[in-house]
């Protein structure tokens, strides 16, 4: 049963400028203290932003902030210099060691994933190439489930992950599809470990915080990490919760820690530079040919990562060379939200006007007006929710919560509304079965399991669900 979608988040969103072609200084840059202090303030009013924003232009800071607490049980506040989980970030890494390799003719990008590790199905060690690692088209996506948490640290390290995605199926053909997919950048790490002999972590050392001087940037177990923050997130209720249980160690896929000012020397020199990367590596990938039409327009690229309790965002507008970055402790996609804002203000426009995380708008609205208002106004309660993510997480994760606190009837409510808003997601169905489950009703709970297995026939919960339930009848 899936009650959360944790995802390790890396995005590409092009935001337009509507301003011509030679415009390349901030907007208002006199005001843009004050508007930006403002502007976080309204989020800080909230209780729904702690961290970091720095905005600079051609490499030079030109608003550098730290906000709120980094440890709320210690009452210590976030300073610039604090280290944040920078999430699905350091794919961006990754990537780059890969590319490298490429350069020095040691992998090509029509490799197959057998060449490199044992142990996989046929047709996933013979047709997954380099390039649908890269690209999210392997056909493996998350390896996150409901028994993460009580895996061993030994089993969330690299080696532990790549066992553990050998036992996945695929949920395309390779190369027919896409979807997000933390499990192929955490097998593009073991391919780098198996050509150079050397760790992936230290190949991220050698190759990449090095040779840019990276002195704030970590790629050890979370809790080695000096002057770090602690992420937090809130329930529907708005109760506050640490995330200290979630990415404990770094993997290729998302968990080191930095700072804003050392991903600013990252990104510049992923954009701009050929220290790293030279130029007709970047002229013959893919990602870094779209690069030359945002040079002439005013797209912002944004590159971000996140799960409970974290959330990195960096902006870049190409043509001008204005950096817009977030980092934030606290629930995605705040961070994201805040550069979005803050991206409005350097290009003179009026930003959006925060409200409060989906799941406790929604919670705090079905309180006063009842199901139905959250069904007639489900789309405007949920705006501040991660655009990546599917919606029918919300009410699931209500409807657990209900669950947990052992008010069953009012899970029903939201279970009910969510295969009425998504009768397309089979793990809503799963959930609908679940509960009627709990409320003994076995023969309702058998048809919404018999339903899941129709709509996907490999979805481990529901033939579970139904052993149980024929246990029971």
């Amino acid at each position: 049963m899936k009650q959360l979608s944790i995802i390790l988040t890396f995005t590409l969103v092009l935001l337009t400028s509507c301003y011509a072609q030679n415009e390349s200084k901030i907007k208002n840059i006199a005001n843009l203290e004050s508007n930006v202090d403002a502007l976080v303030k309204q989020y800080q009013d909230l209780d729904i932003f702690s961290g970091i924003v720095l905005v600079a232009e051609k490499g030079s800071p030109k608003y550098h902030k730290a906000f709120g607490l980094a440890n709320r049980e210690t009452n210590t506040a976030n300073t610039i210099n604090t280290k944040f989980d920078i999430g699905s970030m350091n794919k961006s890494f990754t990537k780059t060691v890969i590319l490298q390799l490429i350069e020095e003719g040691k992998l090509k990008v029509t490799d197959k994933l057998g060449q490199y590790i044992s142990g996989f199905p046929e047709i996933a060690a013979n047709k997954i190439t380099i390039t649908d690692l890269l690209n999210h088209s392997s056909g493996y996506t998350d390896y996150w489930g409901e028994d993460f948490d009580e895996l061993s640290i030994d089993q969330k390290r690299l080696l532990g992950l790549v066992e553990r995605i050998k036992k996945l199926r695929l949920e395309f053909e390779p190369g027919t599809e896409r979807a997000y997919s933390n499990s192929g950048y955490v097998l593009l790490g073991a391919i780098i470990e198996k050509i150079t002999n050397k760790t992936y972590h230290q190949n991220v050392v050698d190759r990449i915080i090095k040779p840019l001087k990276m002195t704030e940037t970590y790629v050890i177990d979370k809790h080695k990490v000096p002057n770090r923050a602690i992420g937090y997130y809130k329930d529907m209720k708005g109760n506050i919760s640490n995330n200290l249980g979630f990415t404990e160690v770094p993997n290729p896929d998302g968990g080191f820690h930095s700072t804003p000012r050392d991903i600013v020397k990252f990104y510049s020199e992923y954009f701009y530079g050929t220290t790293l990367l030279n130029k007709a590596t970047k002229h013959n990938e893919a990602f870094f040919g779209s690069m030359k039409k945002r040079k002439r327009t005013g797209e912002a690229s944004l590159m971000a990562g996140g799960f409970p309790g974290a959330n990195t965002a960096y902006l870049e507008i190409m043509r001008d060379q204005i950096s817009i970055i977030v980092f934030a402790n606290m629930d995605e996609p705040v961070g994201e939200q805040v550069a979005v804002g803050i991206l409005a203000l350097v290009r003179g426009e009026t930003p959006v006007t925060p409200s409060l995380p989906a799941n406790q708008n929604v919670y705090n609205h079905y309180v006063k007006h009842g199901i139905n208002y959250v069904e007639e106004h489900f789309s405007e309660l949920t705006v501040n929710f991660h655009s990546e993510d599917p919606k029918g997480l919300i009410l699931n994760g209500i409807g657990y919560n209900f669950l947990r606190e052992g008010e069953t009837d009012e899970a029903l409510k939201f279970f009910k509304l969510n295969v009425k808003l998504f009768p397309e997601d089979a793990n809503l169905w799963d959930s609908l079965g679940e509960v009627h489950f709990k409320l003994g009703q076995n023969e309702k709970a058998l048809e919404y399991c018999q339903k899941v297995l129709s709509m996907d026939p490999y979805m481990e919960s529901a033939k579970e669900m139904i052993k149980k339930i024929k246990e029971k009848m």
